[in-house]
């Protein structure tokens, strides 16, 4: 599942391989980021549906409010995070964070610097510091 930029973006399915009947006994979620919390709501109520019994989430970092709204609205559901980051932007991104894991990982842009950033600069960014052309990347 992914979401678009916003507070109360909707998650979107685009890809699942669940089989018809769950043999599951417990279902490991990882993700990088809890944000909002409401994509995360959604693959658990997906998982809920499909019948499993107990599902711990294991992420790095979590907003507090994004916690708080998964332990109240699923509190049968395990949580572990090496983070807890106090505030969340405007458009629904942990602050201070790590920025979009979703732009890390597969390179695409990154939300917010667009403006801030020429573009051989931003496209220099995106790129593992190891691998950088430029030493300082802007940043």
């Amino acid at each position: 599942m992914y979401r678009g930029l916003g507070k109360n973006s909707i998650p979107v399915q685009y890809y699942s391989r669940l089989p018809k009947q769950c043999d599951a006994d417990i279902a490991y979620v990882l993700d990088p980021l809890v944000a909002t919390s409401g994509t995360m709501s959604s693959v658990i109520g997906l998982l809920k549906r499909w019948g499993v019994p107990k599902i711990h989430i294991i992420s790095v970092i979590g907003s507090r409010a994004g916690v708080n709204d998964l332990l109240t609205s699923h509190p049968d559901v395990s949580i572990t995070l090496a983070c807890v980051d106090p505030d969340l932007s405007e458009e629904g991104l942990i602050l201070p964070g790590l920025g979009d894991a979703g732009d890390r990982l597969f390179g695409t842009r990154t939300r917010g610097i667009e403006n801030e950033l020429d573009e051989d600069t931003m496209d220099e960014a995106l790129v593992h510091p190891s691998k950088r052309k430029y030493s300082d990347a802007g940043l």
